[in-house]
């Protein structure tokens, strides 16, 4: 892999996105604002909002990454881009590597905003260091980049990469433990979901809010979703075609 093609790769997709609005805050503005609306959903009860608004401090990037990361990489498939790019010397390692480095710097501010807007202005109390809690932030946002940048070799229009939506984040979403602990579940659907990297976002999650030291579950729960992360995009680049079209 050739570090510098990774960078411009990297800088070439920013470019793109700074004049891209839209994008911009649907990533960095959305889930500030989803967080500010929970939090005055549960005003009358402040301990629900920090039971729940921990885990969903992961979900929500999660969730935006990957709307973002699908559509804004399916553009370049469906534009040509990446055919040209992939007929120059620029292997597939690479592109993936600089599509991920560019998302993963946006994924860092938006963990960095809603981290420190859900914990110095909304008032969410959690037990253990809001590092931890920006770490797991951070690894579900990367995981969400992972998912869009797998998904989009999937589909053919913007709409359809919207439509793998409820295929890949909803299933995750109602399995994760969020609406009822897992260990209550039936047996299949909990077996389905230790294997879902969400399921061990939201257990991170919780670990910080209960725990004051790192635990060894945090250290598996953080280890899990970044190896899921890092299979995704590995997955993402061996489907990489050379023809769009």
């Amino acid at each position: 892999m050739n570090g510098s093609r990774t960078l411009a790769t990297a800088a070439r997709v920013l470019r793109q996105l700074r004049h891209d609005p839209r994008s911009l805050a649907l990533m960095l503005v959305v889930p500030c604002l989803m967080l500010v609306l929970l939090r005055y959903v549960f005003d009358g009860s402040p301990r629900t909002f920090d039971s729940i608004g921990a885990s969903l401090l992961g979900i929500f990037p999660l969730i935006t990454m990957f709307l973002v990361t699908s559509i804004a990489t399916l553009r370049e498939r469906t534009s040509g881009t990446l055919e040209r790019l992939l007929a120059m010397p620029l292997g597939k390692a690479e592109l993936i590597a600089g599509y991920a480095l560019a998302f993963g710097l946006l994924a860092v501010v938006q963990s960095a905003l809603a981290t420190g807007l859900a914990l110095w202005l909304l008032g969410l109390d959690v037990v253990g260091s809001p590092w931890l809690l920006l770490l797991v932030a951070l690894l579900d946002a990367l995981l969400g980049t992972a998912l869009g940048l797998f998904v989009s070799a999937f589909a053919a229009s913007e709409f359809q990469a919207v439509q793998f939506m409820p295929a890949v984040i909803f299933p995750q979403l109602l399995l994760c433990g969020l609406f009822t602990p897992r260990d209550r579940m039936q047996p299949l659907l909990e077996a389905l979901s230790n294997v879902l990297p969400m399921s061990y976002a939201v257990d991170g999650m919780a670990q910080v809010l209960h725990h004051t030291d790192m635990t060894a579950d945090f250290v598996r729960d953080a280890l899990v979703v970044a190896a899921s992360a890092l299979l995704v995009l590995t997955l993402g680049a061996a489907t990489l075609r050379r023809r769009t079209a």
